[in-house]
């Protein structure tokens, strides 16, 4: 980390990376001196002939850094690092607390999935993977990125069932 003295002037952004360039343009960001957070988890990756333990970003392409408005030039010219996130006309900040949630979120051993599906209570769905694939139901409750309650209409009852989003189909 940066030895220089951390004001209230440096806020955390977030930064879009090249194509798998997460870890290499976090490790450039550091040797220029630049705070930069790569949220990373542990992932059980399956090979034809072998399983492996890998560390893999849990936002892919997106890392972030704190810096003063004036280093934003420096992390652009940093290779790996594609832009900055606009909201808007500006570029996205951070408050520090939203990082530091996100840290305590990544220390826990709570098993993690990205999804920008917005699963919502009544929503008629099919399962299209797993031993339940073609099964459908509604949705009762979301309660987390692999948890939800369903209700499933073939079996005429409900359920807990721990899926990830990306294996549900809108119906």
């Amino acid at each position: 980390m940066d030895t220089r003295l951390k004001t209230g002037t440096h806020k955390w952004y977030p930064v879009y990376t090249n194509p798998r360039a997460e870890k290499k343009a976090q490790e450039a960001l550091l040797n220029k001196g630049i705070e930069a957070y790569l949220p990373l988890r542990h992932q059980l990756k399956q090979w034809s002939d072998r399983k492996k333990w890998v560390e893999e970003p849990l936002l892919k392409s997106y890392l972030f850094v704190r810096i003063a408005e004036r280093e934003q030039a420096d992390v652009l010219m940093t290779r790996g690092v594609a832009r900055f996130i606009y909201f808007g006309s500006k570029i996205a900040a951070m408050p520090d607390r939203q990082i530091d949630d996100l840290k305590l979120l990544m220390s826990s051993s709570l098993e993690l999935e990205i999804t920008e599906e917005d699963l919502l209570p009544g929503e008629k769905i099919m399962l299209k993977a797993g031993p339940l694939k073609g099964m459908t139901g509604e949705i009762i409750s979301y309660r987390s990125q692999k948890q939800l309650a369903l209700r499933l209409e073939s079996l005429g009852c409900s359920v807990i069932i721990h899926v990830a989003a990306s294996l549900i189909n809108r119906l």
